[in-house]
């Protein structure tokens, strides 16, 4: 079996296209809740009905970030991630940005120039999806289960990102079936996955107290030329904890390209929790210090998955195009397909003017 060859119940391989099945199809696989297998299927979702697209990875993992600090990775049955996003409207405004989880009940493989002979003949039979009835679920649930009244009056929105517990099972990380999965299913590259194999094995080395951490970190520091690397990708900010950290106000807008700033220079801004301003420096951006980017959005609200309820930000933060989190560093999380957009403040990013990006784009 090589990468991207079918390992879905429903053969939708990563490469393979599918077309989104129509709004009653859909409706028809839910419950009362406007759930499948406890995944929601929410309003953001219903104007790709009727669409085709690639899919991108296998949802068969994801990170639950509804638990307390460390994360944990969850697994999930008959899901992939298509290349679509929820744009929160019917969440409040959030401007998260997620991934959505598409359960294969509500997608058929695409019939066409681009679909395999296998995917045209899969088409020609029914799917329990078409079978389904009467309905138990119709629009109005759909919406009316975007969030629920809290006893103070607040409220708590759920969706897909906050209900991840109802809709999975626990995933151990020592579980290799799912990076041998990871490989298979063409999520990764086998680069990719000796990479973070490698690296996980040496940072948990580095941590197990038996004095060799500091050795390790600058023997990784010293040689990280060979695989041309950042510093070690946890390392911690320059500034004392409760120390005032630094801001920059740039007013970045969409479609402004910026530079990363070097791991050095963004170092210098956090502290040593690596924190600037209650926002967390994580390793999983260190990769993209000095690329260049365009700016997507910038967020300043969005859904705690945690508890529901929607954060407003004091000071807006900017988000990449294309840039997203691909778990090389995450212990316990290790190459999570979420691909979640990383916050960036604006200190740690400078304007470049277009003509200097051109070979870029």
């Amino acid at each position: 079996m090589n990468a991207g060859t079918d390992v879905s119940k429903e053969g939708f391989g990563v490469g393979s296209f599918v077309e989104v099945r129509s709004k009653q199809e859909i409706l028809r696989t839910l419950d009362g809740n406007g759930r499948l297998d406890g995944m929601p299927f929410m309003p953001e979702m219903f104007q790709y009905c009727g669409k085709r697209f690639r899919v991108h990875k296998l949802a068969h993992k994801t990170c639950d970030y509804t638990t307390p600090h460390p994360f944990r990775t969850r697994r999930l049955k008959g899901t992939v991630h298509l290349e679509t996003r929820c744009d929160g409207a019917a969440h409040g405004g959030c401007q998260a940005g997620c991934l959505l989880y598409w359960k294969e009940a509500w997608l058929k493989p695409a019939v066409g120039p681009a679909a395999t002979v296998a995917a045209a003949t899969a088409q020609t039979s029914l799917h329990p999806a078409e079978t389904l009835a009467p309905a138990k679920c119709n629009d109005e649930v759909v919406w009316s289960h975007t969030m629920v009244s809290n006893p103070d009056g607040t409220r708590r929105y759920l969706c897909q990102a906050t209900e991840i517990p109802n809709a999975t099972s626990p995933l151990a990380w020592w579980d290799l079936r799912q990076y041998v999965l990871d490989y298979w299913s063409g999520n990764v590259t086998l680069g990719r996955l000796v990479s973070a194999m490698g690296y996980s094995v040496y940072y948990n080395v580095s941590q197990s107290g038996i004095g060799v951490g500091r050795p390790m970190r600058w023997l990784y520091n010293t040689f990280r030329w060979v695989w041309h690397g950042s510093r070690w990708p946890r390392t911690p900010g320059a500034l004392a904890e409760g120390r005032p950290t630094p801001a920059a106000t740039l007013n970045l807008q969409p479609g402004e390209w910026v530079r990363v700033k070097s791991q050095e220079e963004i170092l210098q801004t956090v502290t040593a929790g690596n924190l600037n301003r209650g926002m967390f420096w994580d390793a999983e951006m260190v990769p993209y210090c000095g690329g260049v980017y365009r700016v997507l959005k910038r967020v300043d609200k969005l859904i705690e998955e945690k508890t529901g309820q929607m954060l407003t930000m004091k000071t807006p933060c900017i988000v990449l195009d294309s840039v997203v989190c691909q778990a090389r560093y995450s212990a316990c999380r290790m190459l999570c397909p979420k691909g979640m957009y990383p916050l960036w403040r604006e200190i740690w990013l400078e304007r470049v003017r277009v003509d200097k990006v051109v070979s870029h784009t």
